[in-house]
């Protein structure tokens, strides 16, 4: 099946997509092109070569704002300019007619105490909070409005509404709330980062990458795909290779897409990684290697 995609963030790369994009794959996922010139050379190829597009929200930003909404704010008055961002980047992005439309979820992050938070980089105060600070009762409240909100607006768009899991805190990973919540909401699709996932459980003691994949693999649309080095700082956006080892702080990469391909053979896969670090012939063993792994 095509199941893959490339990213195109910040520009329109002719030379990424000369060079990352192969007839057989799926699509291409854009993020914060601001010039008009770059959506319409993405329009433009998406018609000629027949590929899907996604977009990571903002397809373009706002001068001024974070890049993501904080749509889960318990002040209200920050959640209704999050909205207006929003709907704003939504009327923007209708005439590249997107599949999906990915957010960063949750947002703001919750983090508990133990959690060594420094290795994520945060680029704004505003992207966290203490765990603390939202109670599991409101988080389901503002998660429902939210999932609500995001399947109106997709329903009358025609996208698919996906959130990629940011640092996620233990509401999530300890209890149901969101299973319940994606039950209800069934539009609302997942996505899943693998480095993400493994920078969680090296820097949260009470977090386990392979059992968060168990629990929700079926829920994603999408997987981004690279590695992480855990390192000091972590090295990030690394191509998938098969002689990453583990025990040589590498992500397992074998494991997870095996995990993935068992509870979702489906799932679609961004190749989210700096593909000009390495040669020609190591971007085609990335690749094979991937399509191996989800395929069997």
């Amino acid at each position: 099946m095509r199941r893959f995609l490339i990213g195109q963030h910040g520009r329109f790369n002719e030379e990424k997509d000369r060079r990352d994009y192969r007839a057989w794959f799926y699509g291409v996922e854009a993020c914060l092109l601001r010039e008009e010139e770059d959506v319409r050379k993405l329009a433009q190829a998406a018609e000629e070569r027949g590929f899907r597009i996604g977009v990571h929200f903002p397809l373009r930003g706002e001068p001024g704002m974070l890049r993501d909404a904080l749509f889960l704010s318990p002040d209200a008055r920050v959640r209704c300019e999050a909205w207006k961002y929003i709907d704003c980047e939504i009327a923007g992005m209708r005439s590249l007619r997107p599949e999906y439309v990915l957010f960063h979820y949750p947002k703001p992050v919750l983090v508990a105490e133990e959690v060594d938070a420094e290795k994520w980089r945060f680029a704004d105060n505003r992207e966290f909070l203490s765990q603390t600070s939202i109670s599991p009762e409101e988080f389901r409240s503002l998660s429902d409005e939210l999932f609500a909100r995001l399947t109106e607006r997709s329903t009358r768009e025609g996208w698919i509404p996906v959130l990629e899991f940011d640092l996620i805190p233990r509401v999530i990973y300890e209890t149901d709330l969101l299973e319940e919540l994606l039950d209800k909401h069934r539009r609302i699709r997942l996505c899943l980062d693998t480095a993400r996932l493994y920078l969680q459980e090296r820097t949260d003691p009470g977090f386990t990458a392979a059992d968060l994949i168990q629990k929700f693999a079926r829920y994603a649309h999408l997987i981004h795909l690279s590695n992480l080095h855990d390192g000091d700082p972590p090295i990030r956006h690394v191509p998938v290779m098969p002689d990453q080892q583990t025990e040589e702080g590498w992500a397992p990469i074998a494991e997870y897409l095996t995990l993935i391909r068992k509870e979702n053979p489906e799932v679609r896969v961004l190749f989210e990684h700096r593909s000009e670090e390495i040669s020609d012939e190591e971007l085609d063993n990335c690749y094979a290697w991937a399509e191996e792994l989800l395929n069997g």
